[in-house]
């Protein structure tokens, strides 16, 4: 053996521990052999460098950590050209980093009830629209299985490293799913609401409250397929026509509003939260459908999108005042 300053290494659990370069020849030696590459003599061989490269990056007083070494590990066998030892290596690391992985969410998936029912955890607050209930202990701890998931099959080892030490925060790592995305209310009101094999089906809505029922439930809906919002744009533009079909004066518009927003308000979602929803208002009739037939009933139409200016202007201040009004205490509706 050479001499050697290192005295000794930081186990992964935190712990100080005697340097034994013993264990290094016998993980040499296990890899070498396994792979028909080396022997003894050349698994010392390989230990005393390992010791040696140690000696040249710590100072005395340092204590390399257990991966540190192994990282060496690692450089020794790709320098000294026995890539078939080194992948060998590699890949025991790896299996045995995902062993001490299963066993510790095993272990911690105990303590995640205990650190929802007290509180003890920051993430638990993170989502400040998600209320204390039994939907959000469930999401919870499923939210834990993961957020582990992603940080071990789809994220590669450098931003695991950088997330789990604190130098990386990612978003919404509780679901497995895209964050926010935007639907096409247009295609819904031209097929209605369906498409899924063996659930109920609706056709396209011919009036203006039914247009607006099945909105609320298309976002209900597909509000669980998505971390983030979830959205309609050319809100406005697309619905005011029902209006004019249906002949609703100003009081009818703003009675389906407020149902609309009463029913968005419902908290629905995982953890007790409102549907996180988004709406795209244009003001005017949008370009991109001015000069399109309206759509009711799933079906074209004489008039253009363009021709509903005055409509466009009674539902936006319809939904103005619901908002502003809020709930019967006076507090606003936080979605949509």
């Amino acid at each position: 053996m050479v001499a050697n300053k290192i005295n000794k290494i930081k186990k992964r659990d935190g712990r100080i521990v005697d340097f034994e370069q013993e264990k290094i020849t016998s993980v040499m030696f296990k890899a070498l052999t396994a792979t028909k590459q080396g022997d003894g003599q050349l698994s010392r061989k390989l230990s005393d460098k390992v010791v040696e490269f140690l000696n040249r990056r710590f100072k005395t007083e340092e204590i390399p950590h257990v991966e540190q070494i192994q990282d060496i590990v690692e450089e020794v066998l790709i320098l000294e050209n026995l890539v078939e030892t080194a992948k060998s290596y590699i890949l025991y690391r790896e299996q045995r980093r995902k062993i001490r992985e299963a066993v510790t969410v095993a272990e911690e998936a105990v303590d995640k009830i205990d650190q929802y029912l007290e509180k003890l955890d920051w993430e638990i607050q993170e989502n400040a629209n998600m209320a204390f209930s039994l939907q959000g202990l469930n999401h919870y701890g499923v939210s834990y299985i993961v957020k582990k998931y992603w940080l071990n099959k789809i994220y590669p080892k450098e931003i695991r490293e950088a997330n789990e030490g604190g130098d990386l925060h990612i978003h919404n790592l509780d679901t497995l799913g895209p964050y926010c995305v935007g639907w096409d209310l247009y295609d819904l009101l031209l097929k209605g609401f369906g498409g899924v094999p063996g659930k109920i089906e609706s056709k396209p809505a011919k009036h203006f409250h039914v247009a607006l029922g099945q909105v609320v439930n298309f976002m209900y809906t597909l509000q669980g397929e998505a971390a983030g919002a979830i959205a309609f744009s050319n809100f406005d533009t697309l619905l005011a026509p029902f209006m004019r079909y249906d002949n609703l004066n100003y009081l009818q518009v703003k009675q389906a509003l407020q149902e609309f927003m009463f029913n968005m308000a419902i908290p629905t979602r995982v953890g007790f939260q409102c549907p996180f929803t988004n709406i795209t208002l244009d003001l005017l009739p949008s370009p991109a459908f001015a000069k399109q037939p309206v759509i009711i009933g799933g079906k074209p139409q004489k008039e253009t999108y363009g021709e509903f200016k005055e409509e466009i202007k009674i539902f936006d201040k319809a939904l103005y005042e619901t908002m502003l009004e809020g709930d019967k205490s006076g507090r606003p509706f936080s979605f949509p």
